[in-house]
């Protein structure tokens, strides 16, 4: 038997079952070497409390794994409008027991009596906020089964153990930070007009200040009861009951039968090579890997040297506008409709997207034919990287869609339901929430998973292991690749100067060239739009990019966390 005991969210001296967790707080860098981390072992996530959780649970024998179960918890109390019980994730596994690599599919899926006509007017005209906001935007969460199944199947530890920083920090509560405050600003009137958000979130009838303790109390007791029960303790029962009737309430049309069915699918991740590394990457319901392998394979054909460079970036804006393009047209749940994977992962077919690429000049995306050899049948995030001392490794990206999700706190279970169901494509024109455009194989079906962007990925080549991810909507997938390309670049790895780069996206539709403020020089800019692309400066830096490394030659561990974040590497 487990006992729980209280301890504070900073200092934490507490036992859990019969171990003393002794964690430190570490808030002054993005990057640290923590003397009392594990030997061997290196966590990155985007909040102090979470990177600390991680490590308790490794010191006190977990894995990586059930350090993933901590880090994912943690997240969900002191980052509620990234990620949380009430939403899905994706999770990367590398099971060093059998060199054995798997996607835990997480993802939410659509109620199973989930309509279009619930979403498009009788006009044939969108109904405002219906995916967005309400009962109708929010799909059956995924996180707590993949939390009981990541913990039962691949950790060592009970799950109760290592949910049990995360009850601390909802229970006891936690320190408002700078960038939850900010967020609870931009968002105060959604958060005012929820349901039960005020009540859970507000102070002194306002967002919180950053230094005020928030507690969650209610969500400490879900938690407690996923603790005692397993998945069962959410998905059955009391918990599961007033999740359905808060969504009902705000117009969803959830059945607790679409609770207790839920699944947790194992599925085999992407994996293709690049300039002699092995990436490995999610796999459908996530867009990411199949984007990243068709990117990759048509920059193969080119000789891509600085991807920094405005010449080359336009090499690797057009790649992205290929691969963006395939994703709007056959993407989406493999379990509902038949997508090409193996021939939109082709070198072959790469070559055939690669070759109407001019060098000198931008392709219009309004004049991009759809590719013929496919027969068609489609920000607020969180991620986190792991490597334990053994080599199991884990990248894991968590998520609820925007920012404080579908604006519903489920009756007192404390649990934000998300709104993810923006993710699926209404109509080929109509846009989400991130204006990414896509077609009939990411439609809305009961019990069909939304297409995602998350794209938790390793990197394997003579330098090491790395563990790569961000959260950012239809960003992530250039964030990541910018990522590995620079990692392919550098003859001695440098975290920091990788997560910190400046970024720039491009996504098919609009046809237009992001990029971060600052990031990038007038002259940069002028040769890309000598060349045809119309460049836009973001209003702000976008990106919480979190990575782990270990160095195959001596075994060195390095981590880093986004300086876009106010997340804590450790290692």
């Amino acid at each position: 038997m487990i006992r729980m005991v209280s301890f504070h969210p900073c200092t934490w001296a507490a036992v859990c079952a019969s171990t003393v967790l002794v964690a430190w707080c570490l808030f002054v860098a993005p990057c640290v070497r923590a003397a009392d981390a594990p030997a061997g072992a290196a966590i990155a996530s985007a909040h102090p409390l979470a990177t600390e959780a991680g490590y308790a649970i490794l010191r006190n024998g977990g894995n990586a794994f059930d350090a993933a179960v901590a880090v994912a918890a943690a997240l969900a109390v002191v980052e509620p409008y990234s990620s949380g019980l009430g939403g899905g994730g994706l999770w990367l596994l590398h099971d060093i027991r059998g060199n054995r690599q798997v996607m835990l599919d997480a993802r939410e899926t659509a109620p199973s009596k989930a309509t279009l006509s619930q979403y498009i007017a009788a006009d044939g005209k969108p109904i405002a906020g219906a995916t967005l906001r309400g009962g109708t935007a929010a799909g059956i969460p995924g996180m707590p089964a993949g939390l009981a199944l990541l913990a039962g199947k691949y950790g060592r530890l009970p799950l109760a153990q290592s949910l049990a920083p995360a009850i601390a920090l909802a229970r006891d509560g936690f320190k408002v930070d700078g960038r939850f405050a900010a967020v609870a600003m931009l968002r105060e009137r959604f958060l005012a007009d929820g349901v039960n958000t005020a009540r859970i979130f507000f102070m002194d009838n306002h967002a919180p200040a950053e230094g005020q303790v928030l507690r969650q109390p209610e969500l400490a007791l879900t938690l407690e009861a996923i603790s005692a029960y397993g998945r069962d303790g959410f998905y059955l029962g009391r918990i599961a009951g007033a999740l359905v009737a808060a969504a009902n309430a705000s117009g969803g049309a959830w059945t607790t039968a679409d609770l207790e069915n839920y699944q947790v699918k194992e599925r085999e991740p992407v994996r293709f090579t690049y300039r002699g590394a092995t990436i490995t990457s999610a796999a459908l319901p996530s867009a990411g890997g199949i984007t990243l392998a068709q990117v990759f394979n048509i920059l193969d054909k080119f000789q891509l040297k600085d991807a920094r460079s405005p010449e080359q970036a336009h090499l690797v804006i057009e790649a992205l506008r290929r691969g963006f393009q395939d994703r709007a047209l056959y993407l989406g749940d493999s379990d509902f409709v038949e997508v090409p994977v193996a021939r939109l992962t082709d070198a072959k077919y790469a070559s055939s997207r690669a070759s109407g690429i001019d060098p000198t000049h931008a392709t219009m995306s309004s004049t991009l034919p759809a590719p013929q050899a496919v027969k068609d049948e489609s920000g607020n995030t969180t991620h986190y990287s792991i490597i334990d001392s053994a080599g199991n490794r884990v990248g894991a990206t968590l998520s609820i869609n925007t920012l404080f999700g579908s604006g519903i706190i489920a009756g007192d279970t404390g649990v934000l339901l998300n709104n993810e169901m923006d993710d699926f494509s209404l109509l080929p024109e109509i846009p989400n929430a991130y204006r990414l455009r896509g077609g009939s194989a990411n439609g809305i079906a009961p019990n069909k998973r939304p297409l995602s962007s998350m794209t938790p990925t390793f990197v394997e080549d003579d330098k090491g292991v790395l563990v790569i991810g961000a959260p950012g909507g239809s960003r992530i997938i250039s964030m990541v690749l910018l990522g590995i390309l620079d990692y392919m670049n550098q003859s001695e790895v440098n975290l920091r100067n990788i997560v910190a780069a400046p970024r720039y996206h491009h996504q098919y539709w609009p046809d237009r060239v992001e990029i971060e403020p600052d990031g990038f020089s007038n002259e940069w800019r002028k040769v890309l739009e000598s060349k045809g692309h119309t460049v836009q400066i973001g209003n702000r830096r976008w990106g919480n990019m979190q990575t782990v490394f270990k160095s195959r030659r001596g075994g060195e561990l390095q981590a880093a966390s986004d300086p876009r974040g106010l997340g804590i590497a450790g290692y």
